[in-house]
C-alpha cells in the first residue's frame, strides 16, 4: 500500500503557518516600525538584514553557514546554501526590542515588538533548492522636540519619523560541481517611510499649529548573490567557506509632501486636522543601494559544534541622499560566533538544546556632528528541538536570540543607544510528498 503523505505536526504547523502569515502580511501593510533609533532618520532607516534566529543568535555569521547541528538549513543570506537543502523548511517568527536612549543626563526606555520573518525552503533533488519568503528590510522610528520663541511667543517643534520597507524575494541555488554551490535571490522592496514636523503654540489659543509630513514610497528589485565551497576534514570534520553579496541595485523613491492646519490642543489630546494647505508631488527619484560584500568560513563537527566568521563591507557613498542630509560613507565590520550540542545521543532533554554565543561589530555610514556611529552586541541564543514525528521525517524547533548592544556615542552631545532585541522563531523540517510503504 502507497500514499503521499505531510506529518500530522506539520500540517498543524502549516495551518498556524498561514495564519501567521496573513497576520504578518497586514503588519507589513500597516507599515509599523520597531526602530526608536535616532539615527534611523538616515538614509533608509535601520537596516534588518536577511537573518533569521539561529545565526543572529551567532552574531550574524552567515556566509559559511549551509549546516547546523548537522542538518541543512534555510539560509537567506547567502542563497548558495540553498542547494544543501534535503527537507521542506518552513521559518516564522517574531521580533521584538527593548531600547534605551540617553543624552547627557538624560535616558528614555521604549519598547516594542512585530513580525519578523516568513519562508519557505524547498529541495528540488539534483536540480538544487529554491526558496521564497517575506521579510523586513529596514525601518525608521526617531522622535525629537524643542522650545523656541519669537519675542514673547513660545512654540514647540517636533520631528519624529515612522514607517518601513519590506522584502518578498524568491531565490534559487544549485551544486554544479562537487563541494561547489552558487545561488541568487532576486527581491521586490516595496513600503513608506514617513517624516514628520510638527509646529505647536502650546501657551495660546490664538495661533493653528501646522504639520508637513513627507513620505517617500519606496519600490524596486534587488539581486542578491551567493557561493559556498564545503568540503570534508578527515572523519569528523567539516569545513564551508562562502562568499555573499549585492549589486549596487537602484530603486525608486517617489516623495510627496503634505501640509495641514489644525487648532491648539490641550495637554497630549491629538490634534485633528482642519485643512490642507499644500500638497505636492517633490520628487521622483532613482537611489543607488550599495555595493555589498561578506565573506566567511564554518567549521564544524558533525551534529555537536560549529564556529565560524564573517567580514563584511558596504559602500553607500554613492546614495543619493536627500536635501540638507548628511552624506553615507563606507560601512565594514565583522562577526564571531558559533554554537554547541553537549550530547546529540543523549536521552537528557538539556544535552540536545542548541547554545550559540556571538558578537558582532559594525562601523555604519552614518556620520553625525563628525562623529562617526558604530554599533557593537554580544549574542546568545537556545535551539529547542521539538518531539520528531512521521518516524523521524518531520522534526522541529523553537529558536530563540538575543542581542544586547550599543549603538551611538555620549561624545558630542550625541545621542547614546542600548538595546536588547529579542528574535523568536519556529522550524519545521519535512520530508514532502514522500512515497512510503504501509504495512
Amino acid at each position: 500500500m502507497h500514499r503521499h503523505s505531510i506529518g500530522t505536526l506539520t500540517k498543524i504547523a502549516l495551518t498556524l503557518f498561514l495564519g501567521l502569515m496573513g497576520w504578518g502580511t497586514n503588519s507589513l501593510q500597516a507599515q509599523k516600525s520597531t526602530s526608536h533609533s535616532p539615527y534611523s532618520q538616515f538614509g533608509l532607516g535601520q537596516m534588518r538584514e536577511d537573518l533569521l534566529p539561529q545565526t543572529r543568535a551567532m552574531g550574524g555569521i552567515s556566509s559559511g553557514v549551509r549546516h547546523l547541528t548537522g542538518f541543512p538549513t534555510l539560509n537567506i543570506s547567502n542563497p548558495a546554501s540553498y542547494s544543501g537543502l534535503n527537507r521542506t523548511v518552513l521559518e516564522a517568527g517574531l521580533y521584538g526590542n527593548l531600547t534605551q536612549l540617553s543624552k547627557d543626563d538624560r535616558s528614555d526606555n521604549t519598547a516594542d515588538f512585530a513580525f519578523s520573518h516568513l519562508a519557505i525552503g524547498v529541495p528540488l533533488s539534483k536540480y538544487g533548492g529554491m526558496a521564497f519568503g517575506l521579510l523586513p528590510y529596514s525601518d525608521i522610528g526617531y522622535s525629537a522636540a524643542s522650545t523656541q520663541s519669537i519675542d514673547n511667543l513660545l512654540y514647540k517643534v517636533s520631528l519624529s519619523g515612522d514607517g518601513g520597507i519590506n522584502k518578498a524575494f524568491l531565490g534559487y541555488g544549485v551544486s554544479p560541481i562537487k563541494g561547489l554551490s552558487v545561488g541568487g535571490n532576486v527581491g521586490f522592496l516595496f513600503g513608506n517611510l514617513y517624516d514628520r514636523t510638527k509646529v505647536e503654540f502650546p501657551n495660546t489659543r490664538d495661533a493653528y499649529n501646522s504639520e508637513t509630513k513627507e513620505t517617500r514610497n519606496i519600490r524596486g528589485v534587488t539581486f542578491d548573490y551567493g557561493v559556498q565551497y564545503s568540503r570534508a576534514l578527515g572523519r569528523r570534520y567539516n569545513l564551508t567557506v562562502g562568499y555573499n553579496g549585492s549589486l549596487d541595485n537602484q530603486i525608486t523613491a517617489k516623495t510627496n509632501v503634505l501640509q495641514t492646519i489644525s487648532e491648539p490642543t490641550i495637554g497630549d489630546d491629538e490634534s485633528v486636522a482642519l485643512d490642507t494647505t499644500h500638497f505636492s508631488n517633490i520628487s521622483n527619484r532613482k537611489i543607488n543601494l550599495p555595493l555589498k560584500h561578506s565573506l566567511g568560513f564554518t567549521l564544524s563537527k558533525g551534529y555537536n559544534w560549529m564556529v565560524g566568521a564573517d567580514v563584511k563591507y558596504a559602500d553607500w557613498s554613492n546614495y543619493q541622499v536627500r536635501e540638507g542630509e548628511n552624506k553615507l560613507g563606507k560601512s565594514y565590520g565583522f562577526a564571531v560566533g558559533g554554537q554547541i550540542k553537549p550530547d546529540p545521543t543523549s536521552v537528557r532533554y538539556w544535552n540536545q538544546v542548541d547554545y550559540r554565543l556571538g558578537f558582532r561589530y559594525n562601523r555604519t555610514p552614518v556620520s553625525f556632528r563628525h562623529q562617526q556611529i558604530n554599533d557593537m552586541a554580544v549574542t546568545v541564543g537556545f535551539g529547542f528541538p521539538l518531539p520528531e514525528t512521521n518516524f523521524g521525517a518531520t522534526f522541529s524547533q523553537f529558536n530563540i536570540s538575543a542581542e544586547f548592544g550599543q549603538q551611538g556615542t555620549l561624545s558630542n552631545s550625541l545621542v547614546r543607544e542600548r538595546y536588547i532585541n529579542i528574535n523568536i522563531g519556529f522550524t519545521i523540517n519535512d520530508t514532502w510528498f514522500r512515497r512510503r510503504s504501509l504495512d
